[in-house]
């Protein structure tokens, strides 16, 4: 099943320099595992392709339900040097979430609700 990452998690941005720093929160945490599975530093890269030239590192935080993501080389220079329009990258978080999950239903018996509110939407 496809599930947008947004319906799992909140998510917070902002930048230091040229990096921009993603915060995913799990939604409810059940979902936590699910992040830690699904939500791969080459899925995320992959996710934002050209935007972020340099690494993606990731951070694990099981206390809080999150992780956090470091996206190196994002922002054009950082905010004093950029042109982009989001030159704080504030906007990449709200990015992230539209990212889409295959996952599988039987693996994650916790989406059996998300699932069932996704097919009412057919």
């Amino acid at each position: 099943m496809k599930v947008l990452l947004f319906k799992l998690a909140h998510g917070r941005s902002g930048d230091k320099g040229d990096t921009t720093n993603v915060g995913i929160i799990a939604r409810q945490a059940e979902f936590y595992e699910i992040l830690k599975n699904e939500v791969t530093t080459e899925r995320v890269k992959a996710h934002f392709g050209e935007m972020v030239q340099g690494k993606v590192e990731r951070f694990e935080m099981p206390n809080i339900g999150a992780l956090n993501f470091l996206l190196h080389e994002s922002l054009g220079g950082g905010g004093t040097k950029s042109l982009k329009l989001d030159a704080q990258g504030k906007t990449y978080a709200a990015a992230l979430l539209r990212m889409e999950l295959e996952l599988d239903e039987k693996k994650y018996p916790q989406l059996q609700e998300i699932l069932t509110d996704e097919r009412k939407d057919d």
